[in-house]
Formats: C-alpha cells, sequence, structure tokens
C-alpha cells in the first residue's frame, strides 16, 4: 500500500486507522494528509486518522490539497513537513497529489528534476502534469 518514494518519504492511497499499525513498523514518524475532507464518502476521517497515529506515537499534519492545483503556502508546508529527523507518509486519494507535492517541496529545495522525477517513478508516479513547475522552482534556487 506504500510506495517508497526516497528513504525517508513514502506516498499511499487513503488510509485507514488500520494502516497506523504499518506505518508505525516502518518507523514512520510524521503522517502527513494531503486530501481535503469530505472529499468523498468513503474516505476516513483525517481526525479518526491523526487520532490513531498520535496515539500511536506518530506526528500528524494536515495540507489538503484540491484538484485546483497547488499553492505557494502548501509547498512550503511540505517543505516543513518533511524536515523532520525519520520517516514521513503522505496520503491522499491515490498518492499522486502527496508525490506531486513532494516533488514541488523537493524541487524548491534545489534538487535536480530529473532526480525528482526518476524518484516518483520508480514509486509509480508520473510527475509530468507538474514538470514545468519543477523546472522552475529548481531553478529558482
Amino acid at each position: 500500500m506504500f510506495r517508497q518514494i526516497t528513504e525517508t518519504v513514502f506516498a499511499s492511497p487513503q488510509i485507514d486507522v488500520d494502516a497506523i499499525a504499518q506505518a508505525q513498523a516502518l518507523g514512520i514518524v510524521r503522517i502527513v494528509n494531503n486530501r481535503p475532507e469530505g472529499e468523498s464518502d468513503d474516505q476516513t476521517p483525517g481526525a479518526e486518522i491523526e487520532a490513531a497515529a498520535r496515539a500511536a506515537g506518530i506526528d500528524y499534519v494536515a495540507i489538503p490539497v484540491t484538484h485546483a492545483g497547488f499553492s505557494q503556502a502548501q509547498v512550503d508546508a511540505m517543505e516543513a513537513a518533511l524536515a523532520i529527523d525519520g520517516p514521513v507518509l503522505a496520503y491522499c486519494r491515490s498518492g499522486t497529489r502527496s508525490t506531486l507535492l513532494w516533488a514541488l517541496a523537493r524541487a524548491k529545495a534545489g534538487d535536480s528534476p530529473a532526480a525528482i522525477a526518476s524518484r516518483a517513478a520508480s514509486a509509480g508516479y508520473d510527475v509530468t502534469p507538474i514538470r514545468q513547475l519543477i523546472e522552475m522552482l529548481s531553478a529558482g534556487r
């Protein structure tokens, strides 16, 4: 269920409370919820994931991303969320928005666009839809 993007970053489709044990077993120290509340009737509410994560000693951050796209504030928040000592799990409906937001945060931090695209692809995600943004953020470093 969890797809490994880097040594310390995993992306996933929607998780439920039962997935917290798997995250804990992987040593995940923070869960990032990139899904807006109420996006679909079958999603586990963020508050339930947060409560289960915190009960397991895992930090929780919500950075909701709609299908409208990404804002600078979201990129900055994701960059901050990733700046922790230990593995991070980010999730949304399919894992794609989480991966794209990770890619933008890493581009802003100065990672090479080719390396970002390669890491995302190795986890089964395609950054092509935001490749221009990645290039712009990376060049701005």
